[in-house]
């Protein structure tokens, strides 16, 4: 999936978590939520023990990568839902 998002011209949010980080939780309900108000933005959810090949770099969950035209664009550590939905409207 990562390659094809590089290969891609959509804009696009990938969130770095994990199922025991308290505060992934906390963050992706808003996250699911801005993908109904965002329709332009691809949402991806990678949980970095599932799929350890592709997230080994990541040391913060969760993590915020936003890609345009296939490049990586801006990184957002942490959570905070204005935060977020500030870079959601500034990538969209």
């Amino acid at each position: 999936m990562l390659d094809s998002l590089k290969s891609s011209k959509s804009p696009a949010v990938i969130n770095y978590g994990a199922s025991w980080c308290r505060v992934c939780s906390q963050i992706l309900p808003s996250f699911c939520k801005f993908s109904n108000e965002f329709k332009n933005l691809k949402f991806i959810y990678a949980d970095i023990d599932e799929c350890p090949e592709t997230t080994q770099s990541i040391r913060y969950t969760p993590t915020f990568h936003f890609y345009r035209d296939g490049e990586r664009v801006d990184e957002m550590l942490g959570t905070g839902e204005e935060r977020l939905h500030d870079r959601l409207w500034l990538y969209s």
